[in-house]
Parts: structure tokens; sequence; C-alpha cells
């Protein structure tokens, strides 16, 4: 099976968090990952272009009806025409989830990846505890590496 990781964050980043972005996408593809998006600008663009520079598939989930609205780095655009609700889709088709910076759309993406417990791995966003427990229920991380390798990790049952 393929394996496909979610790469979320804001539309309008800062070019720290597009760096990082951009360096998580070209190591997921040289594992020969799938990154899964919300197809748009920031975080998303950054990801995608770090991906096709190393030949990897992106695939954009559009919150709009228009295909020609994905950044130029998406191989796969998906127009949904459902909005934000879109969110559901980029994290659940995926299996873990790599959070940098963020605002409340990337919020609403970490709570459904939790909610069907895929693993999110944060650089830089959200910070959450399990609300049951003691534990931290995203596990964040200082770099692109780090976040790809825990995300291989949970993806495959791999170190």
């Amino acid at each position: 099976m393929m394996v496909t990781v979610a790469v979320i964050g804001r539309s309008d980043c800062s070019s720290e968090q597009a760096a990082l972005a951009e360096e998580v996408g070209a190591l997921l593809a040289e594992r020969n990952v799938v990154v899964v998006c919300g197809g748009l600008g920031g975080v998303m663009e950054a990801a995608c272009r770090g991906a096709r520079s190393r030949g990897g598939l992106t695939v954009g989930v559009l919150p709009g009806n228009d295909r020609t609205a994905a950044n130029q780095w998406v191989s796969l655009p998906i127009a949904t025409g459902i909005g934000q609700a879109r969110n559901i889709a980029v994290v659940r088709s995926c299996q873990a989830v790599i959070a940098i910076g963020g605002a409340y759309g990337t919020l609403s993406e970490i709570a459904f990846a939790l909610d069907s417990r895929i693993p999110v791995i944060g650089i830089g966003t959200w910070k959450l505890a399990g609300v049951d427990s003691d534990t931290d229920c995203l596990h964040e991380v200082t770099t692109p590496l780090e976040a790809v390798n825990l995300a291989m990790k949970f993806a495959t049952g791999k170190e």
C-alpha cells in the first residue's frame, strides 16, 4: 500500500515555515511518500514544491470547485466544492499528519486526525495535551528530518 502523509499549515505562512515545509516535502518524496495537502498556498505550496523537486507525487484537496485554483506544484488537484469541510478528507486520506505552524483551519485538521487516531507531528504548531491523560497527543519536533522520520515510523510501523 502506498504511504500518504498530509502536510498542513497556513496558506499565508512565514518564510521560515515555508522553508520547513519545502524540506518536509522533499524528504517525504525521497521516501516515495505521497504528499497530501489542501492544495493552496503557503505551507501547502512549499510542501508540494519540495516534493516535486524530488520527483514526488502531490495531491491537493481543494475547498472550491475549480481545479485550476491549486498551486502549480500539485500533481493531482481534487476539487471538492465543500470549503473547509475538505479538511477532513485531507487528514483521513493519510497515515500520518505533519503540521507546520498554522491557524484555526490547521487546528481543525489536527482535531480530525486525532479523532481518527491518525498521528500528528508538529513543528511550531498548536500545543495540545490529551484531555483524558497526562500525555501529549501531538508529537512536537524541531526539524523536518525528525518530523519525517516520526511520520514514517507511525505510517509504516518501522523505525
